[in-house]
């Protein structure tokens, strides 16, 4: 029987005593039977980096820990990415869950078609909200506006590789977003599951909920910077902020960049004056 190829699942660990457990034990959980686990300790100043040591002391040839000053979400995944030993990688947040089924099959979506770049499914909230993640449909063109496929897709290291990984300058949140668009805006099949595999604390103090509306800026300015032809293509111009009026503001500017000329023009003259345009003879 072929061997089943190892998936590596990277878990940033920064003050989660209260629920790494959980996040931990749904990969154990998993019905996909090669797989490895690679906790990040970002410098906890909780008991998270000892709840992980109990976690690798139990499963030592499965789940491996790695200890680090904080230096945020993106470069935590990109240590813990270097060092998986696998085809395959899954990100997973230190309180977030995956179904058992989850990454069983999205490695048999790789495997059905070498065309596949990420695999992702449907998804849920639980904590303090619950109920379904009610995300848009994936395209190139909703993607220049806002991210649907959260942090917890699956993809290829190579492909991690390929791209250079997550931008440690997005220290403010968006970090995946940014990664998704390096990762496809070239191409690539995605695939989102129509199974629920992936399950989002909604609590408190999380960093998707605490972002502030200065670090959305320079956020939305590094990512003008990074990708200006991507948004040029499907937003007629940079994102803006916010940044569902992108591609309206874009044409404004556009139509108020407009130099007209020949009919165009005289058209134009005729508008300022209030005439009424002569039929051609």
């Amino acid at each position: 029987m072929d061997q089943k190829p190892l998936i590596s699942i990277v878990i940033p660990v920064y003050n989660c005593a209260g629920y790494v457990n959980e996040t931990i034990q749904s990969v154990v959980n998993s019905s996909y039977p090669n797989w490895e686990i690679i906790l990040i300790n970002d410098g906890c100043t909780d008991r998270s980096p000892a709840v992980c040591k109990e976690w690798e002391t139990k499963y030592p040839e499965k789940i491996r820990l790695i200890d680090q000053r904080n230096q945020g979400p993106s470069v935590a995944r990109n240590v813990g990415i270097f060092y998986a030993r696998g085809e395959f990688i899954l990100p997973l947040d230190s309180d977030d869950k995956i179904h058992p089924e989850y990454i069983g099959l999205a490695i048999a979506q790789f495997q059905s078609d070498e065309q596949t770049k990420v695999v992702y499914c449907e998804a849920e909230k639980f904590g303090e909200k619950s109920g379904p993640w009610n995300l848009k449909p994936f395209s190139l063109k909703q993607l220049a506006l806002d991210n649907m496929i959260f942090v917890s897709g699956v993809f290829r290291k190579k492909d991690w590789e390929d791209v250079g990984g997550y931008d440690p300058r997005l220290i403010w949140g968006w970090e995946d977003w940014e990664f998704w668009i390096n990762l496809l805006k070239h191409g690539g099949k995605v695939v989102k599951l129509p199974q629920v595999g992936f399950y989002y604390r909604i609590r408190k103090g999380s960093r998707r909920k605490s972002t502030n509306k200065a670090a959305k800026r320079l956020t939305i300015d590094l990512l003008n910077k990074k990708h200006p032809e991507f948004f040029e293509h499907y937003l007629h111009g940079p994102l803006r902020n916010p940044r569902g009026i992108s591609i309206l503001v874009n044409g404004i500017h556009s139509l108020l960049a407009w130099k007209p000329s020949g009919i165009g023009k005289n058209m134009a003259v005729l508008i300022h004056e209030k005439r009424k345009p002569q039929p051609l003879t």
